[in-house]
């Protein structure tokens, strides 16, 4: 480094430090950067890259941005997943003896983001850590910096259950230890593609141990302080917006695994990755930044206590029998700001006379609503006023303190009301008075000289002057004025007089631009200790919100209330699927009845393509959500069973992150729905098998039934064009065919999207080719090598080759709970042949797909044999 300026070695020893960020280094009205930081920044922020000499041989790499505008830069460097160092001068220049001191004062990260520009109002910024403890057991830490969110959750059913967790949420960054293992590492940043960050410190300040007051188990204690020892390395300011620690229970949600989250589109779209299209999309009708964060929050964990979610519905109706008074708290409700996210800037010490205006404004609704209220007949909504604080005392702080439309810049003074400070209104009368002083001074001026285009002005450089052109020199007397500043066409001066005016204006002003700074930073102070209350005021008004809301679409969209049961039956009338109802807007959508009882946990669901199929599994893993959530549900009548889990296999898509392919994703999830499903589980498979050959796949679909009708015995819709499979109604005592309706008329389907018992007669296969208005000769061939099929095999001869004998089964999935040993050393290998055909194969060698072809093979020999 002795080779570099000393201004570039201060540099690379402050980057040292922050080896994994960009460092906006701090050089008068610009962060520059040097170097690799340079040459990334140049192309990822598209700004011109320089060089400048740095003492070296060779000129350096450089980049800067104007401070003033360096917001923008970086929210386009945090959204796509970097870091940045904020480096500024901490020392006045003109007392610095070298090199002007400079520190690092705030890191910025994808989790930890603060300023509200880099924020969704809609959407918590969550910062996750993870902590592995032993034997598949981990602790995951959530942290909301912008709100004060603290959250913890115990995983112990190994690391797939972690993924399935993070994916739960919107989570930007994730803070491990730097031991974790590189396996794991791989799969956050790779499947869940978010930011790592290291911290292996976990003891906890003294100042912070309130925040984990009601936790006892100290790997809870440890997993919380990585946490907290990342945001105040990173942070490097007071944290005292944030709360205590609560712990997720995760046995009082239901289970939402990352398959099942994308296949049913809750929170966004497969396709576009947006909330329009969503189940979030058609239940928003939250008015609140606040409340639409907590009702993503609750669609993400549905209820499992019935006594919990007949408590949210009882709220809604109570909300949805009075419309007007509903309305009225819409109304009061869009007046009402962030209150989670200004508690924290106030704590973050980045809140302006603004904000503090934003928060008085809010505070005066309160009252309001507490009276709206009590207008509600309903008893548990009247009772929602008595929890709301209208924080009286800090209403009148901030009401006499800030002026009702103040500046942004809190440094320029004019954001302070008068009658608030006895020294601030005595400098401003001074100033005032001074002012005032000048324009009588003037006038008398322009009467004495008799000029009249004289007048006092006021710079920053020269202070107060009189200016006088250079026509009217002559009418000025001799000696008075003192010549301050010549122009091309006038003359500036001063005068004893107006020197010492100035003097005492100026120093008025600057005391009183300075003493509003601190009277300012006072007030923040005491607002600060307010801010438990105001958090406590943003949940209540969340509530309220979330539940006017769902009083709101449920009016909006004729969604009615639903009934639990225990006795796992499942009877909805008219069911019809939310999104897909809300898209079609011309009322054209077909509802369908779903009927469930103790008796039948399996409907086989057969039909053409674009027939409906999917949309009528959707519709009830929807509906159910929406229930457990504690919204009404779109459909005539509902009668339920609480569902613990809800698993999907639905739709097609490579894994090409982990080298997967489609019929492999389809293999693991359909596994990872039937090893860890209960007869309280909800199971949605559309059309397992299609990934391999014909016979692989109704093979791999009929053990697949079976082993759910035996083995599992959760309520199950299982899709398939696979009709051979209609005829397991005859050996499945709780299997039911059903089908949706479709007409051929005049040569063309009519899809009717009607659900109805039996099986489907045939699956349209080409006529919805048509539809896709595919060459009609490619149509025509189409045609004659299906009657060619049809001669050639029929459907009978397929029913035989597909129905084996137990102890020849499938047991992939049975392997899978070692519930049972390998069928292929349980039974007697009678024939030679096969037995040494059994020992050449080496197992271990072979994909799960050549493993399956062997089978079959093996199979059909044994049966010819």
């Amino acid at each position: 480094m002795a080779e570099f300026t000393p201004m570039i070695q201060q540099y690379l020893k402050i980057k040292a430090s922050y080896k994994d960020c960009f460092l906006f280094f701090r050089l008068g009205d610009f962060y520059e950067m040097f170097f690799d930081d340079a040459l990334s920044a140049s192309r990822e922020l598209e700004i011109t890259l320089t060089s400048r000499d740095g003492g070296g041989e060779d000129r350096i790499p450089m980049c800067g941005i104007p401070y003033h505008s360096a917001a923008n830069y970086i929210k386009n460097l945090v959204e796509k997943g970097y870091k940045v160092a904020i480096c500024e001068q901490v020392e006045d220049p003109k007392q610095a003896k070298g090199v002007v001191k400079r520190e690092v004062v705030q890191l910025i990260t994808p989790g930890t983001v603060m300023e509200g520009t880099m924020l969704d109002d809609k959407e918590n910024n969550y910062l996750a850590s993870i902590s592995y403890i032993s034997n598949g057991e981990f602790i995951i830490t959530y942290n909301d910096l912008s709100t004060g969110e603290n959250s913890i959750a115990i995983i112990d059913r190994g690391w797939d259950a972690v993924l399935n967790e993070l994916f739960n949420r919107p989570i930007k960054e994730i803070v491990i230890s730097s031991d974790l293992e590189e396996k794991y590492q791989n799969d956050l940043t790779e499947r869940l593609q978010v930011t790592l960050s290291y911290m292996d410190e976990t003891l906890i300040n003294e100042a912070f141990t309130n925040l984990v007051e009601t936790i006892s188990e100290e790997k809870l204690i440890q997993s919380f302080g990585r946490m907290l020892n990342y945001l105040q390395s990173t942070q490097k300011r007071t944290l005292d917006h944030l709360k205590p620690v609560q712990i997720i229970e995760l046995e009082q949600f239901m289970t939402l695994d990352m398959y099942s989250k994308r296949n049913l589109e809750l929170t966004e779209t497969i396709m576009r990755k947006g909330k329009q299209g969503s189940l979030l999309w058609v239940i928003d009708q939250t008015v609140t930044a606040m409340g639409a964060r907590m009702l993503k929050k609750w669609l993400e964990r549905p209820l499992l206590q019935q006594n919990a979610i007949e408590k949210r519905y009882d709220l809604v109706e109570g909300f949805l029998e009075q419309f007007m008074e509903r309305e009225a708290i819409r109304e009061i409700l869009k007046s009402i700001y962030d209150l989670e996210r200004l508690s924290g800037r106030v704590s973050f010490g980045n809140v302006n006379a603004r904000d503090l205006n934003q928060l008085k404004v809010s505070l005066s609704k309160i009252p309001q609503l507490k009276e709206l209220l009590t207008q509600f007949v309903n008893q548990r909504v009247n009772k929602l006023g008595d929890h709301l604080d209208p924080l009286t005392d800090l209403y009148g702080l901030l009401d006499n303190s800030i002026i009702e439309d103040p500046p942004i810049s809190i440094k320029e003074g004019g954001l302070i009301k008068d009658g608030y400070n006895q020294q601030l209104d005595e400098y401003r009368d001074a100033s005032r008075n001074g002012k005032k002083w000048i324009a009588e001074l003037e006038k008398k001026e322009k009467e004495e000289t008799s000029i009249k285009s004289l007048k006092i002005g006021y710079n920053r450089v020269f202070g107060y002057y009189i200016e006088v052109t250079r026509a009217n020199l002559h009418l000025l007397p001799e000696g008075k004025y003192e010549r301050k500043q010549t122009l091309t066409n006038a003359e500036r001066y001063i005068t004893p007089e107006l020197k010492e005016k100035e003097s005492l204006i100026l120093e008025a002003e600057e005391k009183s631009v300075d003493l509003e700074y601190l009277l300012f930073s006072e007030l923040r102070e005491q607002v600060k200790a307010y801010i438990p209350k105001l958090q406590a005021l943003a949940e209540k008004i969340s509530e309220i919100d979330v539940l006017q809301g769902f009083a709101s679409v449920s009016e909006l969209n004729d969604y009615n209330r639903p009934i639990f049961n225990s006795e796992r039956r499942i009877t909805i009338k008219d069911g019809r699927h939310p999104v897909v109802e809300k898209v079609m807007k011309n009322d054209s959508f077909v509802p369908n009845h779903v009927n469930m009882n103790d008796e039948n946990d399996i409907l086989l669901i057969t039909g053409p393509n674009m027939s409906g199929k999917s949309t009528y599994m959707r519709q009830l893993a929807l509906t159910a959500i929406l229930a457990q959530i504690g919204c009404f549900v779109p459909c005539q009548s509902a009668n339920l069973p609480v569902f613990d889990k809800i698993f999907t296999r639905i739709g097609a898509a490579d894994d090409l992150v982990s080298g997967q392919s489609t019929f492999m994703v389809e293999m693991l999830e359909a596994k990872h729905a039937i090893t860890n499903a209960t007869e309280n589980s909800l199971i949605l498979l559309d059309e397992i098998g299609r990934g391999t050959s014909t016979y692989d796949g109704m093979a791999l679909a009929q053990a697949i039934i079976e082993y759910l009708h035996e083995e599992v015995h959760a309520k199950t819709l299982f899709s398939t064009h696979y009709h051979e499979l209609t005829s397991l109604e005859e050996s499945l005592a709780k299997l039911k065919n059903i089908h949706v309706r479709a007409e051929e008329y005049q040569g063309k389907v009519v899809f009717l999207h009607q659900i109805q018992d039996g099986a489907a007669d045939e699956s349209y296969g080409i006529h919805v080719a048509k539809l896709a208005e595919l060459p009609q000769s490619l149509i025509d061939r189409a045609t004659v090598i299906l009657k060619q099929f049809e001669n050639d095999q029929t459907r009978e001869t397929t029913k035989q080759t597909l129905v084996a004998e137990d102890d020849q089964q499938l047991s992939f999935f049975r392997q899978e709970q070692n519930k049972q040993k390998d069928n292929l050393t349980k039974h007697k290998v009678k024939d030679s042949n096969l037995l040494k055909s059994l020992k050449k194969i080496n197992i271990m060698e072979m994909t799960p797909m050549e493993a399956m072809n062997e089978l079959y093979r093996l199979q059909k020999k044994a049966n010819e044999e």
